[in-house]
């Protein structure tokens, strides 16, 4: 079950995030939540879910509300339920009544809004997601980084419902005979706590395709399935978790050597995650323990140093080690790399760097995932060994060995610390004699 909420009341969690921002930015802020979008025709709509920096200010996911944000004061603009809208979705709160459980210094209709902000004279307010100055988002990024003890709460409980969805997707497997039936398992288990999933469900047999999101294959002995699932709770709060597991219940020779060096990366990151450590270079780690280990197997030739270097390991994990999580998955993206990327920091063109996510040193109560993973992906080594320039770093017949090892990915939610971290999802297990064991019903 999840854990208990926090003490720390709603309200008095909010005020503290609108004081910090006033500090950080003095001048006013609108932030407008969004409303909900029509699938085809206007009363069918997509399930709404709030813009995040309206919900770390209002705490609710109001739809078509905004909040007028200065000097630490709070007014928020939303309507009452009409007749009609009560009729169909019943009845809401009224805005009094949303005012008072977000702490409002007052409330008006949404329409007032426009001659509100005439009135004070704000005409070039600042608005998130949009028209959004530099000095804003570097206020909002500063925030947003360090999460609260009831953010904190949250990314737990939500982290404890993905840990429960994957121990159901290993339980079920045996019995399904398609993905779609693991998915329907896993994401019944989010359904069933009132959570909804932080993004599009990864549950396939082709791990290679690292957003895969289609469920109609068939599940076969000598298959590995990779399932990235998280859920995000009610309040907005994401987790991230992603976990490799044999259909059959049992890793390949093969599928196992390459899962405990997928594991040694992910167990390598989580020991030297802590403040003031670069991600950069955690990722760099996950990146030459994994150009060892394929040396050790055979699959590599050369020095893993220069390996790395030359970036040859990123033909097996193109991508960077993790993120950082909050309100959501990809905590803050929305406002490209400014929150990832430190300042004066910008991407990298080479291969083993350019999809890094994260690239600034860790600190005290962010929470990022750690993900290495190793895949065999046709589109990138189809060329590379065409091409015949990694001929001398690789061994294309050894490599042959393990055909049945499409994608894998092992993904753990951390939370930096100042002891160090703390790893959120620890209660799903990660080695391979356990995983099997969830999966067999041992």
């Amino acid at each position: 079950m999840p854990p208990q909420t926090t003490s720390l009341s709603l309200v008095t969690v909010l005020r503290q995030r609108r004081d910090r921002l006033a500090e950080l930015h003095p001048g006013p802020v609108v932030l407008w939540s969004g409303q909900a979008v029509s699938r085809n025709f206007p009363a069918n709509t997509y399930p709404f879910r709030a813009n995040s920096h309206f919900l770390y200010f209002a705490g609710l996911p109001l739809a078509n509300a905004a909040l007028h944000l200065e000097g630490g004061r709070l007014t928020l603009f939303t309507d009452d339920t009409s007749p009609e809208a009560a009729l169909w979705h019943g009845p809401s709160p009224s805005r009094e009544a949303i005012a008072a459980d977000i702490g409002a210094d007052a409330a008006y209709p949404y329409q007032d809004l426009d001659s509100y902000l005439a009135k004070a004279a704000t005409l070039s307010t600042q608005t998130a997601g949009s028209e959004c100055s530099k000095a804003l988002v570097e206020a909002l990024v500063t925030l947003r980084l360090h999460h609260d003890d009831y953010a904190l709460d949250q990314i737990k409980r939500a982290a404890a419902v993905s840990v429960a969805a994957h121990t159901a997707g290993m339980a079920a497997t045996p019995g399904a005979t398609t993905e779609a039936q693991v998915r329907a398992a896993m994401e019944q288990v989010i359904m069933g706590q009132n959570m909804a999933c932080a993004y599009n469900s990864i549950v396939t047999v082709h791990g290679e395709v690292l957003h895969n999101e289609q469920y109609h294959h068939n599940l076969a002995p000598g298959d590995l399935l990779l399932a990235d699932v998280g859920a995000e709770a009610p309040s907005g709060w994401a987790s991230d978790i992603t976990r490799t597991w044999p259909v059959s219940g049992r890793f390949t020779s093969a599928q196992r050597d390459i899962y405990n060096l997928v594991l040694a990366a992910h167990d390598a990151c989580i020991a030297a995650a802590r403040p003031g450590v670069e991600y950069r270079n955690l990722h760099l780690l996950a990146c030459r323990v994994l150009a060892a280990g394929l040396v050790d197997l055979g699959v590599l030739k050369g020095d893993p140093d220069a390996l790395v270097e030359r970036d040859v390991h990123a033909l097996f994990f193109p991508h960077g080690v993790g993120h950082l999580l909050g309100l959501d998955v990809h905590d803050m993206e929305d406002l490209g790399d400014m929150a990832g990327y430190a300042p004066g920091r910008s991407r990298s063109d080479r291969f083993g760097l350019k999809f890094l996510r994260l690239d600034r040193p860790l600190a005290a109560n962010m929470v990022v995932t750690i993900e290495p993973g190793f895949y065999q992906v046709p589109g990138i080594l189809g060329p590379a060994r065409q091409s015949g320039q990694y001929d001398d770093a690789i061994n294309w017949d050894r490599l042959k060995t393990f055909d049945g090892v499409r994608g894998i990915r092992i993904e753990s939610d951390v939370h930096i610390n100042s002891a160090g971290c703390t790893v959120l999802t620890a209660a799903l297990p990660t080695h391979a004699e356990a995983v099997e064991a969830l999966v067999s019903g041992a």
